[in-house]
């Protein structure tokens, strides 16, 4: 929040005032709730509250683009900061709907690289800073195979080897991928077959095989708790929220890493965020390199800048290395995929309708 020039005449009222100010500060964020956000409280907001004394209200959402779009348009905007995914934020910096962030506010690497030099390839962005690489992978109960254990993409849609109703995203991303491989796309092609009708019918007709047979899930809280009451016995979700599972709360889920799909998440502010010099405080602290790598300890997604990756230490609260556990680890990178941002880009909107005609087919 920027002083008036009226303020600015009295030094002295200004050195009186200002921690009140600060305290008064808020800064509105929107987050998706659950392990990941947790990740944030921890590593993110608390510390900044205390170093700034700016106070964060969190509202948590099944995917924050949906209400950015919404306040915008309506021109009630009350969020001041977001995490989105990738493509959302290429898609919603295009439209107009989020505010440009110049990358010479964000702090430097942990040995003085610049940030262009630290972060990773298409962390940043004109409108996004990321704060993490996550991944969809495939996951089960332990206790459901007892000899042979699913290994891939094939195995999930194999109800006959491995029975039980399966969770997937409701939603034309990842699964389209997926059912793509399962059915015997090379991984490096996947991108390639999917961009044309002929890969788009192939990835549809092999998802009918298991429609019947699958509960779908909108918000990421919802898988592991599906496979914790034995309503699915296999998923596919989000690495963070099954390993956050496994470790926190003992159950017997094993992450099958063959077959992820790895993308970013991160910051965007939306146009006319209220408190503006507050996000931006907010971004720059939470995505330098020491706070990405203890989010990291919270909830394993591996933080987007190179300098973090040797902070990383454990698996919050246990002697347990976190990096292994990570979708960056490079025994796990070199099992999945990119997720092809600018394929989602382009035909996010096209295959998520042509989705849901099929889902409600």
């Amino acid at each position: 929040m920027k002083l008036r020039a009226t303020f600015i005449a009295s030094t002295a009222l200004v050195a009186l005032a200002g921690p009140a100010l600060a305290q008064d500060r808020t800064l509105n964020l929107l987050d998706w709730g659950g392990a990941y956000g947790e990740s944030h409280q921890v590593a993110y907001n608390r510390p900044f509250e205390q170093e700034t004394g700016i106070r964060i209200v969190v509202s948590d959402a099944d995917n924050p683009a949906t209400p950015i779009k919404a306040m915008v348009e309506a021109g009630n905007v009350t969020a001041d900061v977001a995490s989105v995914e990738y493509a959302d934020a290429v898609r919603m910096c295009d439209e107009g709907l989020l505010e440009e962030i110049d990358p010479s506010i964000l702090r430097p690497g942990a040995n003085g690289e610049t940030p262009e030099e630290d972060f990773i390839d298409g962390a940043l962005t004109e409108c996004f800073v990321g704060t993490d690489v996550y991944s969809m992978v495939l996951a089960y109960d332990d206790t459901k195979f007892p000899d042979a254990k699913p290994a891939g993409p094939a195995d999930f849609f194999d109800l006959a080897a491995f029975p039980g109703k399966r969770t997937m995203r409701k939603g034309a991303k990842f699964n389209l991928e997926l059912a793509l491989m399962a059915d015997g796309v090379a991984p490096d092609q996947v991108y390639e077959v999917l961009s044309t009708p002929e890969g788009v019918d192939q990835a549809f007709a092999k998802l009918v095989t298991i429609k019947n047979d699958v509960i779908w899930w909108e918000a990421g809280a919802q898988p592991p708790q599906l496979l914790a009451d034995g309503e699915v016995t296999m998923a596919f979700a989000f690495n963070g929220r099954i390993f956050n599972a496994a470790m926190s709360e003992n159950k017997p889920f094993n992450i099958v890493w063959n077959g992820q799909i790895y993308e970013m998440e991160g910051w965007v502010m939306p146009k006319g965020a209220p408190n503006r010099e507050a996000a931006l405080e907010y971004i720059a602290f939470s995505t330098a390199p020491e706070q990405l790598a203890k989010a990291a300890e919270q909830i394993s997604y591996g933080p987007p800048r190179l300098s973090s990756a040797s902070l990383v230490g454990n698996v919050a609260g246990t002697e347990t290395p976190m990096l292994p556990h990570l979708p960056t680890a490079p025994e796990n990178l070199e099992l999945g995929i990119a997720s092809n941002l600018d394929f989602w880009v382009d035909h996010d909107g096209e295959l998520s309708e042509r989705f849901n005609a099929w889902l409600a087919g």
